[in-house]
């Protein structure tokens, strides 16, 4: 399997903080625990590029990388890594903080492609992640859904959420956005995600 060559750019709260927005940007978020250090790992296929915790939580500010290519493409990317939602162990005001910096970066960041909205295979539709997917839509930031962890349930179960979640969302959408269903331990999913950054990224400054 190909690696990626990538770098950590930086860690910061405030935008002053971010690299300069000159790369076609990709932002990866979820509710707390939903496995999102390791999706990052497993994308580029280095053990170590964002650090994975057993504790909840741990990533509290965006990180950026830099990461060279796809499959097929040298073109170069960023690769943010939000702090996960949902996680009850820290004060109402650091909270309070995460949301704002959250927030803001997602309207504000001008090189945002595309947010990857991390959710958990293994759950039916959660409240906070429908919130997220509701607050996307009504700001108009461009999103997919991708289910984690699915090498935890048996392919029919996972269809299963899968399924339940369009239901869902098919309350209050017209369009269902894109879905990918993905497995850190197996890399099921890998390719299909990369060869979308691929494709979003061919269409940068055109």
């Amino acid at each position: 399997m190909k690696s990626l060559l990538a770098e950590h750019l930086g860690s910061g709260r405030e935008a002053k903080h971010w690299p300069k927005p000159t790369l076609p940007e990709f932002a990866f978020i979820g509710r707390s625990n939903v496995g999102k250090s390791s999706l990052i790992n497993m994308l580029c296929n280095i053990n170590k590029l964002a650090r994975v915790s057993n504790t909840p939580g741990r990533t509290r500010n965006v990180e950026h990388f830099k990461v060279e290519g796809t499959l097929k493409s040298h073109k170069p990317w960023m690769l943010a890594d939000l702090p996960g939602y949902g996680f009850a162990k820290v004060s109402q005001t650091e909270r309070e903080a995460w949301h704002k910096m959250i927030e803001r970066y997602l309207l504000e960041r001008a090189s945002l492609q595309v947010v990857f909205l991390l959710v958990d295979s293994r759950l039916e539709p959660q409240p906070n992640d429908l919130d997220m997917i509701d607050w996307l839509g009504k700001n108009s930031i461009p999103f997919v859904i991708v289910f984690t962890k699915s090498d935890k349930l048996s392919p029919p179960k996972v269809e299963s959420h899968v399924a339940l979640l369009r239901r869902e969302l098919k309350k209050t959408w017209q369009n269902l956005p894109l879905v990918f269903i993905t497995s850190s331990e197996t890399s099921k999913g890998r390719d299909e995600l990369l060869e979308y950054i691929e494709k979003i990224n061919a269409e940068w400054g055109h």
